[in-house]
């Protein structure tokens, strides 16, 4: 098979026949075929053709005439044009060409038909030309598409070479030609639709999977983008990319540089993991500090991401690649602000002055303590209460106080070098810095988080005893293996044990409700401080900062779906469609990107910490084996 170039148009390759154009449609065509009119006679009527969709890129446009290379969707009736090959080629190698690029991409990429545009050529001619090639290269259907000269105007053409099985069926088929900016298709990923009601979602699914086939068709053919009109082969094409590859000298050398450089981050990374995991730290009273404090959950936090991110495979899906680059932004972004931290701790001696300031606003506190607790053992707020327990319960914790002053000014020494170091550990991220603020006030609080737990244990033992002898007087009783209240009958001497003991709880409860509603909200507040902390650590550590700035910046790497634009619908023309690209919101973007958090402190709703203040139940500042998250 010999050279195929403009110049065997002369050869008269086919009889010499006119471009036909479509029936001009009364409206929008529909992508079922339309039933006949009812009342007309069974061979009055014609029945219409299909409509084909045939999706152009606009990049090929103003290409010079050739063949249409592309993939043909028969369940979607539709034909997604890649590329145009121009004269001259030899057919056998623009075959070679398609089943290299079938091998590479598992793409069934054919020639669809041929492109005509009219600048400079015979219109005679050209129709000639164009005619014998759909011999050499058959396809059903064949498009013929063609763009006249100096016009915006253009015929659409889909024929079958196959005998119509019904005599009543026209061997053409309607054409809507729907042009879609390739570079975007190709580089944007096509996001499932969001839930939607019954009625919509059959709809939704259908034109959801016709999308896909288009946005999965591009993207898996970049073998056939990798040529450019400066290559030297012997098969030209016009695509996005036939101007050059698009290409930077920095990305090249940080691609070359990438392999060396997570490797040996990988094997530093597992060094660190391998001394993590010692047997040494797994003893009881190390792994028990290690599983508590918020800095530790923020290092083994940070060490699995660094282990994804400089991880040596290769992402398997583009979602995994945008989690990635996602943890990678994020950890950039979290040792910038702690290196900006870093530089503002140990400016102007901002250290020494949080340490001379520390000691005095200790002191404070636990003045301000003490002078509630002198309250607490009077008549608070004009209250009577029990006072032989209301005397023993704030002399020791008055005592705690004074032991708490002793360990904050045998410490005062060393508070400068420990600041000094924990503002060191802000060039290992802001959320560590973060962490260990929080670590440092939670032992700063000790003192009250004691007050707390010595009042709740107080309050729960006489609120689960009041609850027992409740269910004595109505005979009944906790079945601890059946796990439910049964009826029970007692003698006098235990109704009468458990009426005096009922009768002491109750008198006692004012007093010891007391201390435990003014310390619990003391320990709320610093759980609230600490809450407020965490939040803005799990704000760093969740947020898809990558995939925001993708958002803002080029809104068509994140599709939701797409909208159709009628450029030209009028009699005697095809309906011509341009297809754009909805971006996914901010809210959608955060939800379906967001990073999983550390995690280390509990969720409660506001039922269950409404129930666990009520009926004394400790709340941690971390989050328990055994809980059920709400």
């Amino acid at each position: 098979m010999g050279l195929v170039s403009r110049g065997t148009a002369a050869a008269g390759l086919g009889p010499a026949r006119a471009a036909v154009r479509p029936r001009p449609p009364d409206a929008v065509p529909n992508l079922i075929s339309t039933p006949p009119p009812e009342g007309a006679a069974p061979g009055s009527s014609r029945i219409p053709s299909m409509v084909l969709k045939a999706f152009f890129p606009t990049c090929c446009a103003s290409a010079d005439s050739g063949l249409l290379v592309g993939r043909w969707v028969p369940e979607q009736s539709s034909a997604v044009v890649l590329a145009v090959v121009h004269f001259p080629f030899i057919p056998i190698q623009v075959k070679e060409l398609l089943a290299q690029v079938q091998q590479a991409s598992r793409v069934g990429v054919a020639v669809l038909g041929t492109w005509c545009h009219r600048r400079q050529e015979p219109e005679e001619s050209l129709g000639h030309f164009l005619e014998g090639l759909g011999a050499i290269f058959s396809h059903e259907p064949w498009l013929q598409l063609c763009r006249e000269r100096g016009s915006k105007f253009w015929s659409c053409k889909a024929t079958r070479r196959q005998v119509p099985t019904c005599p009543a069926t026209s061997g053409e088929d309607q054409v809507m030609l729907v042009f879609y900016d390739q570079r975007k298709v190709l580089l944007s990923q096509l996001h499932p639709p969001a839930a939607l009601p019954d009625r919509q979602a059959g709809d939704a699914t259908a034109s959801a999977v016709g999308l896909a086939a288009v946005f999965d068709t591009v993207a898996r053919s970049e073998a056939l983008f990798r040529s450019d009109r400066f290559d030297e082969g012997p098969v030209r094409l016009s695509h996005w990319q036939s101007e050059g590859v698009e290409a930077s000298i920095l990305v090249e050398l940080a691609k070359w540089a990438a392999g060396p450089i997570c490797l040996l981050l990988t094997c530093l990374l597992s060094l660190v993991s391998a001394a993590s995991a010692c047997r040494m730290f797994k003893l009881w009273p190390l792994s028990f500090v290690w599983s508590k404090l918020s800095t530790c959950e923020q290092l083994r936090h940070r060490l699995e991401q660094l282990t994804l991110v400089f991880s040596t495979q290769k992402a398997k899906n583009p979602t995994q690649l945008m989690r990635k680059a996602n943890m990678l932004v994020s950890v950039l972004l979290d040792v910038a602000l702690g290196l900006v931290l870093l530089s503002w701790l140990h400016r102007k001696d901002r250290i020494g002055q949080l340490a001379d300031a520390l000691i005095p606003v200790a002191d404070h506190v636990a003045e301000e303590l003490q002078h509630l607790l002198q309250w607490l053992m009077g008549a608070p707020a004009g209250l009577k209460m029990n006072r032989a327990l209301d005397q023993v319960l704030g002399r020791f914790f008055l005592y705690h106080i004074h032991l708490w002053i002793g360990y904050i000014h045998l410490m005062s020494p060393f508070i400068e070098c420990i600041l000094w170091h924990v503002g060191l550990s802000a060039c290992l991220g802001l959320t560590v810095a973060l962490s260990i603020l929080s670590d440092i006030i939670a032992l700063l609080t000790f003192h009250i988080y004691c007050f707390y737990v010595y009042g709740a244990r107080l309050y729960c033992l006489k609120i689960y005893g009041l609850s027992s002898l409740w269910r004595l007087f109505r005979g009944k009783k906790w079945n601890v293996l059946r796990q439910r209240v049964d009826s029970c009958s007692y003698d006098l001497d235990q109704l009468f044990i458990g009426t005096l003991l009922f009768t002491i709880l109750v008198f006692l409860l004012p007093t010891t409700a007391l201390y435990y509603l003014v310390f619990t909200l003391l320990r709320l507040l610093v759980v609230t401080v600490q809450g407020l902390i965490h939040l803005l650590v799990d704000l760093v550590n969740s947020l898809p900062l990558y995939s925001l700035g993708l958002r803002l910046c080029r809104p068509y790497r994140l599709a939701a779906g797409v909208k159709f634009r009628v450029l030209e619908h009028e009699a005697g023309s095809p309906l011509l469609l341009l297809m754009q690209i909805n971006p996914l919101s901010y809210s959608r973007v955060v939800h379906t990107y967001r990073l999983p958090s550390c995690g280390c402190h509990p969720k409660h709703s506001w039922g269950s910490l409404c129930r666990k203040l009520f009926f004394g139940e400790l709340i941690y500042p971390w989050r328990q084996r055994g809980d059920k998250q709400d």
